[in-house]
């Protein structure tokens, strides 16, 4: 079984971020592999107070922390965590639409949440949380963690398995830039694609599409190569190098010749 990878691009700043923390991305077991993508384990000692930055993808995420199980909904607004002295968090990647049979319900009423699982699911969460914290072995946590997302009981989903590959489609594939590709792609409607990503992800499509696109220009900052940043942004399917600047910073909080100016100088 080969190691998940993940999108570690999504990792903002990795190279300070790997004198804080490491990560760890792991398999789920045959029965809930139709739902959970990877689970990814943060363990972390740090002497004073350390803020990391992710940036957001079109997933949602369990995490035990704080001695709760939080659901992650979808989100447009960045994501901050601080680290304090030492500690893990284990948490559930799901597939794009793998989220959806457990939560037996629209995704766009947790888009944009950070929920507890008892709220969400409606199974108390506590002992699952506490159990996961306590250990120290990453199979020992993952087994207490697919306990309880066992126990809610989710079904395979035809549909959700056809959102997730669609995500896939237009992660992988570059070309794709705007919804209207991914629905024709999909021999469907722009509406119908719309309304099963709101559905099924919590999102639209067209957030989807430049996410990734977003993510291949964080890839190419921390490449350490020369970027000809005008040349990708076309290719990206921004209209310019400045709308590829402006979002850049937006979800990143710098634009792109100065990230990657501050990564290179941080290797």
């Amino acid at each position: 079984m080969s190691v998940p990878r993940g999108r570690p691009e999504a990792i903002v700043r990795p190279e300070r971020g790997r004198k804080a923390f490491d990560v760890e991305r792991l398999p789920p077991s045959a029965s809930l592999a139709e739902f959970v993508d990877y689970y990814w384990l943060v363990r972390w000692r740090v002497s004073q107070p350390y803020r990391q930055q992710v940036i957001p993808q079109p997933r949602v995420h369990i995490a035990a922390e704080d001695g709760r199980l939080f659901v992650h909904g979808v989100t447009r607004e960045p994501f901050f965590r601080t680290l304090t002295g030492g500690g893990h968090v284990l948490g559930a990647a799901f597939f794009s639409g793998g989220f959806r049979p457990l939560l037996k319900g629209s995704l766009a009423a947790i888009s944009g949440t950070v929920r507890t699982a008892a709220d969400v699911l409606g199974r108390n969460d506590r002992g699952t949380a506490e159990g996961i914290l306590a250990a120290t072995d990453s199979a020992a946590m993952i087994a207490v963690l697919e306990e309880y997302l066992l126990g809610v009981g989710p079904e395979p989903d035809p549909m959700a398995r056809e959102v997730t590959l669609l995500v896939d489609e237009a992660e992988r594939r570059t070309d794709i830039v705007r919804a209207e590709q991914l629905a024709e792609h999909a021999g469907i409607s722009l509406r119908r694609l719309q309304r099963l990503f709101s559905e099924y992800i919590g999102i639209g499509p067209k957030w989807v599409i430049q996410r990734f696109r977003l993510l291949e220009a964080t890839a190419a900052a921390h490449s350490g190569e020369r970027i000809d940043w005008a040349a990708l942004a076309g290719r990206l399917g921004f209209s310019d190098q400045a709308h590829l600047t402006r979002v850049f910073t937006q979800v990143v909080g710098t634009p792109p010749v100065t990230y990657q100016r501050d990564q290179t100088g941080a290797r």
